[in-house]
């Protein structure tokens, strides 16, 4: 039996093809996404990928499974793609030092900035391979090193299953693994653990998370933060560091005031997340910024706040909030 659970012959299977890329679409989404750090683009890279697949479905000889066979065109169909491209970075991966709250903010749109995931438009095996920190981190690694590392890494391939995909040798392959971990772990660049389940004192954080925007109580949203917390905002360059920055950052930029700022719940790359709304002179809520956050036991480590408000769409949350709307708590 291959890996669609249907058949010993891998061929046989490309017989049904739609359900055979229904199966696997979701996975090679988290997979396109982590080369390419994209919602967009790894939605673009799947359709290329499943293309090329049925155009070449005839000359697929059944010596590896099927999906295999399609991670190999995928990867190829990605590393294509990114050929001549920056990276996509997070405001604090540029190398430039934290600030304090006080500093003008500045928005470079120019930048491809790296982009979230819902958690419900991808399939993974291990949730620590597509946290926000990891997928920075990917960034960072020339196309080809990035490669490398997610097929043997995460996907456990052999350098050999590798070195065929790529069309090159096991020792090339090995030799650019080494090159990738030697990299990240210069840069002090690593995937987080991602527990599966928050336990009882994380969703209370949550909930007091929550609420102390909903009131703008600063001193209570400090509270929630570790001390030496860090909170970045694409497309803004600037990030910052330290709760009581980040308390006077939200206290003295945020334009929301008291019972302005309500919140819905979500999941983006295996993490807690925020759809923030913000209330409009008609006293309707519409979005503001999507938060993804960090936990680290019973505080918030790290929040990246993205100002793309097209996010909410992508994520199916409400494109605004009615009046009178009063948060509710979360459910995670």
């Amino acid at each position: 039996m291959d890996d669609t659970g249907t058949t010993s012959d891998p061929r046989a299977a490309l017989g049904d093809f739609d359900t055979l890329t229904a199966t696997y679409q979701r996975e090679l989404l988290a997979h396109c996404y982590r080369m390419s750090g994209s919602l967009h683009e790894a939605e673009d890279l799947v359709q290329e990928t499943l293309l090329r697949a049925w155009r070449a479905s005839d000359r697929f000889e059944g010596r590896s499974s099927v999906r295999t066979w399609l991670y190999r065109i995928a990867t190829n169909v990605c590393l294509t793609n990114l050929e001549g491209r920056p990276r996509r970075p997070l405001p604090a991966g540029l190398g430039t030092p934290d600030q304090p709250a006080g500093d003008a903010l500045e928005e470079n749109h120019e930048i491809p900035w790296l982009e979230p995931v819902p958690d419900a438009a991808v399939v993974v095996a291990e949730r620590d391979t597509l946290r926000l920190a990891f997928v920075a981190a990917l960034q960072h690694l020339p196309a080809r090193q990035r490669a490398v590392l997610i097929l043997r890494d995460v996907l456990r391939w052999s350098a050999a299953e590798t070195a065929e995909a790529l069309e090159t040798t096991a020792a090339a392959v090995n030799s650019a693994l080494q090159r990738a971990h030697a990299q990240l772990a210069q840069r002090g660049l690593s995937e987080d653990t991602v527990v599966d389940e928050l336990d009882l004192a994380q969703r209370r954080l949550l909930e007091a998370y929550l609420d102390a925007f909903w009131r703008k109580d600063v001193d209570a949203i400090v509270a929630l933060l570790k001390a030496d917390a860090t909170w970045d905002m694409p497309p803004f360059l600037n990030w910052f560091r330290g709760a009581r920055t980040i308390g006077d950052l939200i206290g003295g930029q945020c334009p929301g005031g008291v019972h302005d700022m309500p919140m819905v719940a979500t999941v983006a790359n295996g993490q807690p997340a925020f759809g923030l709304y913000m209330r409009t002179p008609e006293d309707d809520f519409v979005p503001f910024q999507l938060q993804v956050l960090s936990l680290d036991g019973d505080r918030v480590r790290h929040v990246t706040a993205f100002f793309d408000t097209a996010l909410f769409a992508r994520f199916g949350l409400p494109e605004r909030l009615p009046v009178g709307h009063v948060p509710a708590p979360p459910c995670f």
